[in-house]
């Protein structure tokens, strides 16, 4: 039951407990009033001792000074003295009758009579009746005043719960309006104050939510090195603008920072970033020029950006601008060639993949065509294989003059007594002089089935070169793809090679990548044993990024492992790769592999490295990449 209902029901008890108590008092008054009657008629009654008239002129006697209900004299001996008035019942009951009960009758014995009777009540009960009705009234009045009031009271009470659960249905909709206080008075204002108080608290907390939520949202969608957006934003944009109703049209542009994986090698990762952020100003100079203020990162060295509202034709300027700031670039550092871009013009509904592949083929033409090129792909024509046919005409050709050039990086051993070597690391040109991304060449080359003669290509440079330079000491390792070494009819021409130059196979490490090497063991460990039989060492690079198992230790059995770089970065507090580390060394040791750190480019990491027994260390701290000259120092 309800506060309103429960509060009524006890007003209602109270009041009638008052009205019952009224009633009982004022009925208490009138019987006490008829007692004082009968007392009076007693006492005159009594006054008379010898009655011998008849009954009528006793009762006009005592009608003076009393009304009758009923009035009987009865003579003993003379009944014409006899004299009856009244009724002793009520016919008609009057409504005060009814509600106040009292019989004032009185029987007297004369000598010769006898006198019965009962005296009106109207004056006894008209009294008590009169003042009952007075009270009732008032207590009725005041019942009604206090309902009323209480009533109203309610009704103000109700508005303001009202208003404090709407107020409180509002909030899922974050408003944070003021609280009205004003509508929560008496008992409702500790809710007032509670509901303002905990909608501050709640804004506060929601403000710092958001504020968190940003800051995520920033990490996870905004590129940490260039400040440009991530790859997911890019996603979300290129779907939007293909899948609108409105008609939208513009070019997307993508630009290559081929050098990434050679400046990371050449220089360390440091110079790696700096040479994206550099990039990423370049791309942002231009760009704004041309309204554009959204500009992503789609991969490692990948950027994108949307120009809407400009053809092909006017996006050139554009180019030419981010062209000029490219050749303004390359000139503060070592290599020539910046980066690449490739532009394609689109429209809304368009195959958001199809046009991603089309643009990547505008910048596989200008990779092949010279320093910091761009090229613009106008028309979708059926044929996007186009820039991918432009890379396997550049590699056979790079191939065909041996269009390479080594840089070599040694490698320190941690202990006296472990014979290491210096690494090759070759870099392709085209037949401008114009170098070409190395990643590019290689993943082209894998794709057009090219790998095998590009790797042949390189192997017998190398020898060419070891064998006409007597004066290049030392052992040294070179890079072929793990799909030439788990090749058969290519490992048995390097077989066939190698033992014809067996004093220059003694010298050389072949490094194969190991994800590579694990999708075929038979093959790879076919490969070791056939480089064993002729002299040469093997070595798994990127070891550690794929599923090592004691499996590939024990049949394939390599010279040298080299630990990926990620596991050098920061190794003074990664415990993690530490325990790793510590692993491979401690099996390595036990079947005789030696183990070699890659990318340490701090004296910290160095220490550490040194630390954990591994046999050698290579990194731009170690040593910086330097082209090799026919005459070794």
């Amino acid at each position: 039951m309800g506060l309103s209902k429960s509060f009524q029901l006890v007003l209602f008890v109270i009041f009638g407990l008052l009205l019952f108590r009224i009633y009982d008092l004022e009925n208490k008054e009138m019987q006490r009033q008829g007692h004082i009657a009968i007392e009076n008629y007693k006492h005159q009654i009594n006054s008379i001792t010898e009655w011998n008239s008849d009954g009528q002129a006793l009762f006009q006697q005592l009608s003076e000074n009393f009304s009758f209900q009923f009035f009987q004299y009865i003579h003993s001996t003379d009944s014409d003295n006899n004299f009856t008035y009244g009724t002793l019942a009520k016919t008609d009951a009057d409504f005060e009758d009814k509600i106040f009960s009292i019989e004032l009758g009185h029987i007297n014995t004369f000598a010769d009579a006898r006198l019965q009777v009962r005296l009106n009540t109207s004056s006894v009960i008209t009294t008590s009746f009169v003042n009952l009705e007075k009270a009732a009234s008032l207590t009725i009045l005041a019942y009604l005043v206090i309902m009323l009031s209480f009533a109203l009271l309610m009704h103000v009470h109700r508005r303001g719960i009202k208003y404090a659960s709407d107020y409180i249905s509002n909030i899922s909709s974050l408003s944070f309006q003021a609280v009205e206080t004003s509508r929560l008075k008496g008992s409702l204002k500790p809710i007032g104050i509670a509901l303002e108080k905990s909608r501050g608290e709640l804004k506060a907390s929601i403000d710092s939510f958001h504020n968190k939520n940003d800051t995520l949202t920033k990490a996870a969608y905004q590129d940490a090195v260039t400040g440009f957006s991530t790859r997911r934003r890019f996603d979300d944009q290129i779907k939007s603008i293909s899948k609108s109703d409105k008609q939208q049209f513009g070019v997307l542009c993508i630009v290559k920072a081929a050098e990434l994986a050679s400046i990371n090698q050449l220089q360390g990762r440091e110079a790696g970033d700096d040479y994206l952020n550099k990039i990423a100003t370049c791309i942002r100079t231009a760009g704004s020029k041309m309204g554009v203020n959204e500009f992503y990162r789609v991969s490692s060295s990948d950027f994108a950006l949307f120009i809407h509202g400009i053809t092909t034709k006017e996006s050139e300027r554009f180019l030419d601008n981010l062209k000029r700031s490219f050749d303004e670039y390359a000139q503060t550092i070592e290599p020539d060639n910046i980066a690449n871009a490739g532009l394609v013009p689109f429209e809304n509904q368009f195959d958001p993949h199809a046009l991603l592949v089309f643009a990547d083929t505008a910048v596989s033409i200008a990779q092949t065509s010279g320093l910091n090129r761009y090229h613009i792909l106008e028309k979708f024509n059926g044929n996007e294989q186009l820039g991918d046919n432009h890379w396997k005409v550049t590699i056979n050709d790079l191939i065909n003059r041996k269009g390479v050039k080594f840089f070599q990086q040694p490698i320190l051993p941690c202990n006296n007594q472990v014979d290491v070597y210096r690494e090759l690391f070759a870099r392709f040109f085209n037949d401008e002089g114009s170098n070409l991304p190395t990643a590019s060449v290689v993943a082209m080359a894998e794709r057009h089935r090219l790998n095998i003669d590009l790797d042949k290509m390189l192997i017998v440079h190398c020898i060419q070169l070891l064998s006409t330079n007597p004066s290049l000491k030392g052992n040294f390792g070179v890079n072929i793809s793990a799909s030439s070494a788990t090749h058969e009819v290519f490992v048995s021409w390097l077989t066939d090679i190698l033992s014809s130059h067996r004093s220059v196979a003694a010298r050389l490490i072949f490094e194969v990548n190991e994800s590579g090497m694990q999708k075929n063991l038979n093959a790879s460990q076919r490969f070791v044993n056939e480089m064993h039989k002729v002299g040469v060492k093997v070595a798994i690079q990127q070891f550690g990024l794929g599923f090592s198992s004691f499996k590939f230790f024990r049949e394939v059995k390599p010279d040298f492992i080299k630990l990926d770089s990620s596991y050098s970065d920061k190794i003074d507090q990664n415990n993690n790769n530490k325990f790793f580390i510590r692993m491979i060394v401690d099996i390595s040791k036990r079947i005789g592999i030696k183990v070699v750190a890659t990318g340490v480019e701090k004296q910290e990491e160095k220490l550490t490295l040194e630390k954990l027994l591994v046999d050698g260390l290579q990194g731009y701290y170690i040593a910086r990449p330097e082209i090799i000259a026919k005459t070794d120092k």
